[in-house]
């Protein structure tokens, strides 16, 4: 396990490498530019350091293809990333399984059949910066875990065995309901498989500034729990026994989990396995301490879905995969081995 004198350190690399990752990425692709020019451009549009940055040698097709599509694209993967690792690392230490992820009590279901719905009524309105797919998607997933929160609560608690297996029935539930939609509006199938596949493609800048600002005050308040979920690896009764209230812990993680895991899949569609892998990754590295395994996830989740996302679109130029099948290629093997070697904790 990483010493308290070596948390800032392994943040300051993981900061350091997500960055140079940002500029790395970025300069993949059939358009040729270097990952200097990258930085160039980007200090260009800092307010206090653009008058000194000369983008005299760089032609204005790579500043706009950078500038308006690879970087908005990077970012937002980063924030999606981000997001689902630091969702997965909470939910793995609330129910004290290292098979749980963003999606474990029903979300992406829930997000998927609002999407569906939307899709096949042909919704194309736009508020707030977000498309109609993606305002139904993030409504389905808030209101199915609210469904799994009320069928799982037993007066004032919540099991999480209970939990688990509301989400898996709802979840079963309203995959059917998705299936059957698809199998009578069989004119939107391609487009709801493509959407349930997940892909950051063409997004451009308004959802990452929409994204940006709930995303990391949900990461940072999810941190602010570290301690907590600390004490609730002992155990629910051992951490009640040291005042920690746990039945409220459990609410706020399971909503902060669900808004932040909702909001990147209603932009994104839903990408499989990151929040499952990502924070088990860390845990094996680092140790199962919150304080150093939240934010590492976080991080560490931005870089490998930025990865993940290069190969979705350079693997089989100009055919771009879906980034779901991508993180899947890697996350089933991976599972496996999970499922090998946590036989007997599961």
């Amino acid at each position: 396990m990483i010493r308290k004198s070596g948390y800032k350190l392994t943040i300051t690399f993981l900061i350091t490498l997500l960055i140079f990752s940002i500029g790395l990425f970025s300069a993949i692709g059939t358009a040729k530019v270097s990952v200097g020019d990258i930085f160039k451009i980007l200090l260009s549009k800092v307010p206090m350091i653009k008058n000194y940055v000369d983008l005299a040698d760089i032609p204005s097709s790579s500043v706009t293809i950078i500038w308006n599509i690879r970087l908005p694209r990077v970012l937002l993967g980063a924030l999606v990333g981000a997001s689902l690792s630091i969702a997965g690392a909470a939910f793995q230490g609330m129910f004290k399984n290292p098979m749980a992820d963003p999606y474990v009590i029903g979300i992406s279901s829930g997000a998927a059949l609002g999407a569906t719905i939307a899709i096949v009524l042909k919704v194309n309105f736009i508020l707030l910066g977000f498309s109609g797919i993606s305002l139904f998607a993030f409504i389905g997933a808030l209101a199915t875990v609210l469904i799994v929160y009320n069928i799982a609560r037993i007066k004032n608690k919540v099991p999480i065995t209970t939990l688990l297996l509301a989400g898996v029935a709802v979840g079963q539930f309203l995959t059917a309901i998705m299936s059957f939609i698809m199998v009578i509006s069989d004119r939107d199938m391609v487009k709801i498989t493509y959407w349930t596949l997940g892909s950051l493609a063409g997004k451009g800048w308004e959802p990452v500034l929409k994204m940006t600002i709930p995303a990391i005050l949900c990461m940072i308040v999810i941190c602010f729990f570290a301690r907590e979920l600390n004490i609730l690896l002992t155990g629910e009764e051992s951490a009640q026994s040291l005042g920690i209230d746990v039945e409220r812990i459990k609410t706020y993680i399971l909503l902060l989990g669900t808004f932040i895991t909702a909001i990147s899949v209603s932009v994104s569609g839903i990408i499989g396995f990151v929040g499952l892998i990502i924070p088990h990754i860390v845990r094996l590295i680092f140790g199962p301490d919150h304080r150093i395994l939240l934010p590492s996830s976080a991080l560490l989740g931005s870089i490998f879905m930025i990865f993940a996302d290069t190969l979705a679109r350079t693997l089989i130029s100009p055919i771009e995969i879906p980034v779901g099948i991508i993180t899947a290629l890697f996350g089933g093997p991976f599972f496996i081995y999970l499922l090998r070697t946590r036989k007997k904790s599961i």
